[in-house]
Formats: structure tokens, C-alpha cells, sequence
């Protein structure tokens, strides 16, 4: 996170320092005093209102596209419809989103039952070991996890029991009264001209313009699984 801060303030001409925040909760206190953050869609559509986010730019992580996908993965031939999931366990760690895994990540399928139960978990291994061993388990992987599943030796006992759309992954988001519009350009010129050096440090291809389309698929789809 410091090479990349850096290489943004040499380009932008701007002082910009750059801090990691894994917890949701530390990453809202830290957005109520910052200009600029690098967040998750799934953190996006949940606070956009409330911390005053505006979309700019799509993240895109190395070795993935623009837009990606999160799919529901399960023992082969054990999902076909919402109501296969009762009594499951769907482990996501983006589960603390619940309107995210519910309107976008399982959207297709339809209504879950109230026998399914979401829960916050980042052991993915572990949870497609669980599937494919038969367990009412089924796992939301993001588009690199989801990559990742040709290469493990129980692959052929788990399949994608549904996807979402094509959706951006991580978005540059600014707060807008507290980054004047003219930083904003300096800042947008910069994200967009890094080199690979900058951009390897924190395994991402880029930074590119955000799909208006998708993102407002995401809202709608979000707003439609929300309380």
C-alpha cells in the first residue's frame, strides 16, 4: 500500500497516504475522515448512501476482467433451485452483506429459503471440502477463487450452482466533500497512468472508467435483497 500511495502522489503531485483496513467496521471510521478509498462492491453498495461514496474508477485485480464474477458452489448435481438450499450453511466472507450474497450472488435462483442460513467465513478451502464431501454446504467464491477451483484434487465433485451478472469487483470511490474535484483529476490521472511496478505491489492490472450499466445492475439487485 505505501509503493502504491507513493507512486499516486509522485504522478498527482498530491501528499496521499494509504492505509489496509480488513474489518468492515474500521474501514466506515476511516472513510467518516478520508477523501479517497479503494474498496470491495460489496462494502460499496452497502454504505454508499450512508458515507456519502461516489464511484470513479473499476480496480481491476491481476489476471482477472474488468468485470467479474461471484458464483455459489456446491457438491455437484445438489442445487437447482433456491429451495435446494434449505437447511445449507452458505459460507461468504462477504455474508456480513447479506443483501449482497442474497440480490447478486444468488439473485437467479430465487428466494431462499428461511432454513438457509448465511455465515461470514473466509476458510473457503475448507468449506469446498465440506461440500464435496456431501455436507449441506455451499461456498460464494469471487472471480479469482472461483479461477482457482480447476486446480483442486475434489473439482470434479463441485459445481457452480448459479453466478451473478458480470459486475466490477473493487471500485475507486471518493467522498466528495472532503476531495475538491480538481485533486479528484490530478488523482484520476494518475491511477490511470501507473506502471506495473506501482500496481504488482497491490496485484492489480489497473484502474480503468466504471460501466455505468453494471453498476446500477448491482444497486438494483442489491436494493431488491435489501431489508
Amino acid at each position: 500500500m505505501d509503493a502504491l500511495a507513493s507512486a499516486i502522489s509522485g504522478k498527482a503531485k498530491i501528499a496521499i497516504g494509504a492505509v489496509y483496513e480488513p474489518s468492515e467496521h474500521g474501514g466506515i471510521a476511516r472513510m467518516q475522515k478520508a477523501g479517497l478509498a479503494l474498496v470491495s462492491l460489496p462494502f460499496f453498495l452497502a454504505h454508499e448512501r450512508e458515507l456519502g461514496l461516489h464511484a470513479r474508477l473499476v480496480a481491476v485485480q491481476k489476471g482477472r476482467p474488468a468485470l467479474d464474477r461471484w458464483a455459489l458452489v456446491a457438491q455437484k448435481g445438489r442445487i437447482s433451485s433456491a429451495s435446494s438450499l434449505a437447511g445449507f450453511t452458505i459460507l461468504a466472507s462477504t455474508a456480513s452483506e447479506p443483501a449482497f450474497v442474497r440480490g447478486i450472488v444468488l439473485g437467479k435462483l430465487g428466494v431462499l429459503p428461511a432454513t438457509a442460513k448465511l455465515s461470514t467465513s473466509a476458510a473457503v478451502l475448507s468449506g469446498l471440502r465440506h461440500a464435496a464431501d456431501g455436507s449441506a454446504v455451499a461456498v460464494v467464491l469471487d472471480g479469482t477463487q472461483l479461477a482457482a477451483l480447476a486446480s483442486l484434487p475434489f473439482k470434479d465433485k463441485l459445481e457452480v450452482a448459479t453466478a451473478s451478472d458480470p459486475l466490477p469487483a473493487g471500485i475507486v470511490a471518493t467522498i466528495d466533500a472532503r476531495l475538491p474535484g480538481t485533486a479528484w483529476t490530478a488523482i484520476d490521472a494518475a491511477l490511470r497512468g501507473l506502471d506495473a511496478r506501482a500496481l504488482d505491489a497491490v496485484q492489480l492490472a489497473g484502474f480503468q472508467p466504471i460501466d455505468p450499466g453494471a453498476l446500477d445492475a448491482a444497486r438494483h439487485a442489491f436494493a431488491s435483497a435489501a431489508p
